[in-house]
């Protein structure tokens, strides 16, 4: 028999042979194709789950920073649909096995379109991640030892952070250190990059800044000492660390900024007014003898003074432009921000929402010193 003999492979045929989990839904997330990787990896069989819709209690997904995603906003396949757009990163989610237990997925989405072009349902694959997940959370539990659980506060400030990597593990980093009764030390810094490699690397930051904050009451001398550093470690096609250190000194109501690649804070003035203040320089690590600038800004009680990384701007919306600051302002001045009742989980909120993607691409970490 010659191959144009050969009989037509059949399409079920070609998915049950596939090795990862894969499941379709129409565009209410009604399940109308269940695969038998999906079976063997979750325990759920296909008479289990068809005619039901996705968010019923059934496998209850949560992702790694534990939201449900049985509902709406942060569910991958739901984004994939509303927003026409497929995974641009796998996601890590976990699904309940039919036993009880939590199954870590990978999990990759995408919209299905009909003949006319429009979204008609969407396509889920994953599969299973549990031996390489072990790992990850090793080295997690490693790089949560770099960041601070407790920041420090005094009577005239406060400090609060938010971090969400955007893997298990991510790239990003803060430290503040209290030097005196009147001044504090900070560094904000964001790897080039994803996963462990980024990790690693924000790990020797973290020891960087645990040899040389002595060195952050002169913030120039501290940035130039590190980035040299980091450039004796990495080499030109390897990362550097986007980054903003200083010092605040509330006896003298000066904050003393040096950029290194990171975007500039917000300053919330007491009167509301929010000021974006140009601070520039290279990243950390980025070329062998970079200098840096400091500036310097007045800063009083009732001021708020907001440090993100690159996460929060560089997000994607429905017109293709990026948010921007701009766009991260007219969030933060909807909600009302910074009232002290308006929590990041909900500046995080607004943002997926104000995006075209799945999830975000990017780690984002928020570091707030609020004059008291």
């Amino acid at each position: 028999m010659n191959a144009s003999q050969d009989p037509l492979i059949p399409p079920q045929a070609i998915l049950d042979a596939i090795n990862d989990g894969i499941y379709v839904t129409d565009s209410d997330r009604k399940i109308v194709y269940w695969g038998r990787a999906a079976e063997k990896i979750t325990g759920w069989a296909a008479d289990d789950l068809l005619g039901k819709h996705c968010y019923d209690d059934v496998l209850c997904h949560v992702d790694k920073d534990g939201h449900r995603l049985c509902g709406q906003e942060h569910c991958p396949l739901h984004r994939a649909i509303v927003t026409g757009q497929s995974s641009t990163l796998p996601v890590i989610v976990f699904a309940r096995h039919k036993g009880g237990r939590r199954v870590p997925l990978q999990v990759t989405v995408a919209p299905i379109r009909g003949p006319g072009g429009d979204v008609i349902g969407g396509v889920e694959t994953f599969r299973d991640l549990s031996s390489e997940y072990t790992e990850f959370q090793r080295i997690k539990k490693i790089l949560a030892l770099t960041l601070q659980d407790e920041l420090p506060a005094g009577d005239r400030i406060r400090f609060k952070s938010y971090h969400l990597p955007q893997d298990v593990i991510g790239g990003d980093y803060y430290a503040v250190r209290k030097l005196d009764e009147d001044r504090y030390g900070f560094l904000l810094g964001d790897v080039t990059g994803h996963g462990v490699c980024a990790a690693l690397y924000t790990i020797y930051l973290n020891s960087l800044w645990e040899s040389h904050w002595d060195l952050i009451s002169r913030p120039s001398e501290f940035a130039e000492t590190v980035s040299g550093a980091l450039r004796d470690l990495i080499r030109e096609d390897e990362p550097f660390a986007a980054s903003l250190c200083g010092l605040i000194d509330l006896e003298t109501g000066r904050l003393h900024l040096v950029g290194a690649g990171n975007p500039p804070p917000f300053i919330i003035r007491a009167d509301g007014t929010y000021e974006h203040p140009r601070c520039y320089g290279l990243p950390l690590g980025a070329i062998k003898g970079a200098t840096y600038e400091e500036s310097v800004i007045d800063v009083g009680r009732g001021d708020c003074v907001l440090f993100f990384t690159d996460g929060a701007l560089e997000i994607s919306r429905g017109d293709g432009e990026q948010l921007g600051v701009s766009g991260l302002q007219e969030i933060l001045e909807r909600l009302g921000y910074p009232d002290p009742g308006v929590e990041f989980k909900a500046i995080e909120e607004e943002l997926l929402s104000a995006s075209n993607r799945i999830r975000f691409d990017d780690d984002l970490t928020f570091l707030e010193m609020r004059l008291t």
